[in-house]
């Protein structure tokens, strides 16, 4: 079946840099666009940065400047550089991708969720 899984994640100081991975993996026949979210406590999840199948990309204001997300897609990889890394960063980051796979029992196309990887950023 169809997963997304992150790595990456970690403690950082404010001002310093991560690179978030996620590799999408299944019986895969497209992908359509695919993004970053992340979840602070106590607030809803909210887009971070989201890449189309071309070469569009959009982002939220809060890291416009500081974050560049890209793909990878022989790999069906996205990338998430983080740089300038605030405090108010820290969050759990979950990647998305709408993805024309095998979901065990038919091929359908459907937003897909990756489990969430920390990011801490704390002197």
């Amino acid at each position: 079946q169809v997963q997304l899984v992150e790595s990456g994640g970690g403690l950082v100081q404010p001002g310093g840099s991560l690179r978030l991975s996620c590799v999408a993996s299944g019986r895969i026949l497209s992908i359509n666009a695919m993004g970053w979210y992340r979840q602070a406590p106590g607030k809803q999840r909210e887009l971070v940065a989201a890449i189309p199948s071309g070469r569009n990309t959009n982002y939220s204001d809060s890291v416009k400047g500081r974050f560049t997300i890209s793909r990878d897609s022989a790999q069906n990889t996205v990338y998430l550089q983080m740089n300038s890394l605030k405090p108010e960063d820290t969050a759990v980051y979950y990647c998305n991708a709408g993805i024309t796979g095998y979901d065990g029992r038919k091929y359908s196309t459907r937003d897909y969720w990756g489990q969430g990887t920390q990011v801490t950023v704390s002197s």
